[in-house]
């Protein structure tokens, strides 16, 4: 069935991926360039809306068990890491928006006059005959016209040392973002014990719109104080690097494993990772014929959890559903106070107090660090529009989307979720005895291995932002120099 989702998602991003290169090539293409920064800063403004309101959406649709109407009681939560979510809800409502949101692309019009000349045409002629003064040859330009110039167009872009530097920093760039889109939920989920409810809504209600007014900003500060190319790298490089000093405070807002017996402690209360199945028995429980591949987790008044009842060592129980309790568990530790024996509760024990203030601190570094990084997102557009000449702006804008998507957005979510699968200490063993989902990670692997790949790939790029700020100056110097010199000579030619 996964075919279908995945063809599915290969025609919307058929569809979806042209709005950005095309799109901000038509505004540069009529805006003033002053203006164009801020407009630009304001599309993406309004692009990160849609995010903010899908995420919103994929929290609800997650609270939501996937079987609607089909279960009548359900044992689990939405904590739980055997819950799976109405995943499926979502894609009707944002399929019949994406159908709705088509329809305005086909009122916009070919050509449009550049904001400031309005004054130098009439704009009392019909519409055909403002397309063929403006765009005499739109009509007669032929497909095989177009490819063949495809290839030195190509050429002379690639050939430019700024931009090809500052694709490979995008690249780098971009991999770190996916990697860490990608996974942010699930990490918020196994490190601080949030639901994937909880994690959805705070990212779409605190980081998102945090990030637009960042991006809204950099647009305005580009247009208030009319920063050159060069001003605005520095922008971005520095807005960029700070956010990536910030990030590295993650390393330190971090919770314990949770105790869970024969994983993370030993049936005596000792930390002891382990990988192996043996240790999910000891002697409290190896008379009870238990399965090791189950997950069923039950709660301890000790802050222990067990695999299962069966592995706690219960023999009896009381009440139903979530209301469960099982007793008598030979392996419980300490005696629950209440029920005067070994008893255990349905579900996982919850993270303690101090779980919650480095969650708190965490999100805290996170929505700051989102704002600081977003002002220098659109100075970051401008340097690829502005570095290049400006017939080839649009292909130098479908070749960054194509070579970010492509050698970015495809192979980071592969790597990165091949090296935090590695970190799964408990497998879901399927019906059919393949491996299924993670049940469980080692959160202190999870944390060090995911926030170093993202810091990994995010430093790296700034070593090609930086040799492109260089470029950069080298080249405005040159023409800064060049121009002096017109300036001289025709002076000199007016004394004449």
């Amino acid at each position: 069935m996964w075919i279908y989702v995945f063809l599915g998602n290969a025609l919307r991003g058929i569809g979806e991926t042209p709005i950005t290169p095309l799109g901000i090539s038509y505004i540069d293409d009529f805006a003033k360039a002053e203006n164009s920064a801020f407009y630009i800063s304001c599309l993406q403004t309004i692009t990160l809306l849609g995010p903010m309101f899908g995420f919103l959406l994929g929290s609800m649709c997650a609270n939501l068990y996937v079987d609607i109407g089909f279960v009548n009681s359900l044992t689990i939560t939405p904590q739980d890491a055997r819950w799976v979510g109405a995943w499926w809800l979502g894609f009707f409502v944002s399929s019949a928006i994406l159908v709705l949101a088509g329809v305005p692309f086909w009122f916009l019009p070919r050509s449009l006059p550049r904001q400031g000349e309005e004054g130098n045409e009439n704009f009392n002629v019909d519409q055909g005959n403002k397309e063929q003064s403006v765009l005499p040859n739109t009509h007669s330009v032929k497909l095989a016209n177009i490819a063949k110039g495809f290839l030195p167009s190509l050429k002379r872009l690639l050939c430019t040392p700024a931009y090809f530097l500052l694709l490979c920093g995008i690249v780098l760039k971009f991999s770190s973002f996916i990697g860490l889109l990608t996974f942010k939920a699930k990490y918020m989920e196994q490190q601080f014990g949030q639901s994937a409810s909880r994690a959805n809504f705070l990212i779409g209600v605190l980081i998102l719109p945090v990030v637009a007014v960042g991006i809204f900003l950099g647009g305005l500060l580009m247009k208030r104080y009319k920063l050159s190319v060069v001003a605005g790298a520095q922008l971005s490089f520095i807005t960029s690097f700070t956010a990536f000093l910030l990030l590295l405070f993650h390393f330190s807002t971090k919770c314990d494993n949770l105790p869970v017996a024969g994983l993370t402690v030993s049936y005596n209360g000792t930390p002891e990772i382990s990988h192996d199945e043996h240790s999910l028995m000891s002697q409290c429980n190896q008379d009870c014929s238990c399965s090791t591949s189950e997950w069923d987790p039950v709660c301890s008044d000790s802050g222990i959890t067990y695999m299962s009842p069966c592995l706690a060592g219960c023999t009896t129980f009381t009440g139903k559903g979530k209301n469960t309790v099982f007793h008598n568990c030979s392996c419980v530790l300490t005696p629950s106070p209440v029920e005067g024996s070994r008893s255990v509760s349905l579900g996982q024990c919850p993270r303690g107090p101090r779980c919650t203030w480095s969650f708190t601190s965490y999100m805290a570094v996170t929505v700051l660090s989102s704002f600081i990084n977003s002002l220098g997102t659109t100075p970051g557009y401008m340097i690829t529009i502005r570095c290049i000449t400006p017939e080839l702006k649009s292909l130098a804008l479908g070749i960054q989307t194509l070579v970010m998507r492509t050698l970015g957005g495809i192979p980071a979510p592969v790597y990165f979720g091949a090296l935090i699968d590695s970190t799964c200490l408990k497998w879901r063993v399927k019906s059919c005895g393949g491996r299924g989902a993670c049940r469980m990670y080692d959160s202190n692997m999870y944390r060090v291995i995911f926030l170093s790949l993202t810091t990994c790939l995010s430093g790296c790029s700034y070593f090609f932002i930086i040799a492109v700020i260089v470029l950069l100056r080298k080249q405005f110097r040159k023409e800064e120099v060049k121009a002096l010199q017109q300036t001289a000579s025709k002076q000199n030619e007016t004394k004449l």
